[in-house]
């Protein structure tokens, strides 16, 4: 008998450790039974484990989950193997992924043991790689060790021959061109993946029930800045398998308690985003009363949560620069995805319009296409060919993002004024600092392509 190793006595020290829990959980309500103890001696109970492992089966699609009483052939397929296509299916997983487990539910035990994690890898995982210390804790007998080791890893096992079932549901899928044809039809059988049922399972339990997106909710139910993102997943079906018995569909599903969520089958929302002012008829979008910005996305909102925290009279620290240095730069977001906003709505060059009133720097920023196309020529109407080469001019000076920021300043202590006559005016320079990045974020590239081919010519 050859000693065992530093290794090889830490599993068997996690293999005795899981079998004593287990006597002792058998034993807690029964005093001396020296019969059901003996069950639980190291070689005993391992013995009994290797022959009741063929009972079960590790798999990642479920047939039972499509009908109780469907007898054909559950799958092991790990999500790398799957075609990788666009759409969201287990292939997304990878090698993160939760393994299922199939069988007779009285041998569960034994996939329990096979889990147990030492040196960052499940027993299961060392036994299909053959590694020679675990078999050596296993059994001092090297061949009964050996035997032991195969009939573990025969866990995960493909069917040589797989077999549905007519409890399973199945479609004939035209694979030809003739529907007429039977020869040209598929029978398929569509396969649950508890893999991908679990970690769906698992994100929506964070989402409803986790710490960190209670802090998130609450957070937005108070309207104040969170550390984290909020989830929702809303229109939610739970579907129960296996009744009063999940355990008799798969392990996994018995762990979930048999709920497996289903999405609301709904089709995606038809956005019809408020189409807001012609800003061809402003005078500005940061005019007071009718001005396009005011009215763009969550403006308002940021507007409302910074003039109520100046109500409070914050104190003048470091704290109270920060939160509002963190509502201007919030506004200044809106400011770039405004600017995107009108890009994507008006056609380059619609600041060429006879009617368009916007000052020159807003014009700038907000059709910043218009000096990627040629130049006006007509005999006729000789200033629109020097407007457009001023425009162009004026756009590679670039202290247009200035002449913005400060308007776009102005307009921020204005609105706050408008809230509260008593609140402060906020300086200038952080203004114009986030506002002159958003402003700038949305249209300098192309200045910057246009003068390094006038450079290369």
């Amino acid at each position: 008998m050859s000693e065992l190793t530093d290794r090889g006595k830490t599993f068997r020290a996690a293999i005795a450790g899981f079998i004593e829990a287990r006597r002792e959980a058998k034993l807690k309500s029964k005093a001396d039974d020296a019969d059901t103890a003996s069950k639980y001696d190291y070689a005993t109970w391992l013995a009994d484990a290797a022959r009741r492992v063929g009972q079960i089966q590790a798999v990642t699609h479920v047939l039972k989950a499509t009908h109780p009483d469907a007898r054909g052939s559950s799958l092991h397929v790990a999500p790398s193997q799957l075609p990788q296509h666009v759409e969201i299916g287990s292939h997304l997983l990878g090698s993160d992924y939760a393994e299922d487990v199939v069988g007779n539910a009285a041998a569960l035990d034994v996939f329990k043991l096979l889990k147990l994690d030492v040196d960052g890898r499940r027993l299961l995982d060392w036994a299909q790689a053959g590694d020679a210390d675990l078999q050596a804790a296993l059994s001092d007998a090297a061949e009964q060790a050996q035997g032991w080791m195969q009939a573990f890893t025969s866990l995960v096992r493909e069917e040589t021959q797989p077999t549905s079932h007519p409890m399973a549901k199945q479609l004939y899928w035209l694979a030809g061109e003739n529907p007429q044809d039977d020869a040209q039809y598929h029978l398929l059988q569509p396969m649950f993946s508890s893999t991908l049922a679990h970690a769906v399972h698992a994100d929506i339990q964070a989402a409803r029930f986790g710490e960190i997106n209670k802090e998130a909710r609450q957070a937005r139910r108070d309207n104040k800045p969170g550390e984290h993102p909020y989830r929702d997943y809303r229109g939610l079906v739970a579907r129960k398998l296996g009744g009063t018995k999940p355990q008799n569909i798969s392990q996994l599903n018995s762990e979930r308690g048999g709920v497996n969520y289903l999405f609301a089958s709904l089709p995606p929302p038809a956005w019809a985003p408020r189409q807001g002012p012609d800003l061809r008829k402003l005078d500005s979008v940061f005019d007071q009363i009718r001005g396009a910005l005011f009215w763009f996305g969550e403006v308002r909102e940021h507007l409302q949560v910074l003039a109520d925290f100046l109500k409070t009279n914050p104190d003048q620290n470091k704290e109270t620069r920060d939160r509002v240095a963190a509502s201007v730069q919030a506004i200044g977001q809106e400011l770039a995805m405004f600017g995107t906003a009108v890009q994507g709505r008006y056609p380059a060059g619609w600041t060429r319009d006879a009617d368009c009133r916007l000052p020159r720097c807003e014009q700038l920023w907000l059709d910043p296409d218009r000096t990627e196309l040629p130049l006006r020529e007509d005999a006729d109407y000789p200033q629109w060919h020097e407007d457009d080469v001023t425009f162009q001019q004026a756009y590679d000076r670039g202290d247009w993002a200035d002449e913005v920021a400060t308007r776009f300043g102005l307009w921020l202590n204005g609105q706050l004024r408008k809230r509260s006559d008593e609140l402060a005016v906020l300086g200038e320079s952080e203004m114009r600092h986030f506002a002159r990045q958003a402003i700038l974020d949305v249209a300098w590239p192309i200045p910057l392509q246009r003068r390094a081919k006038a450079g290369a010519a």
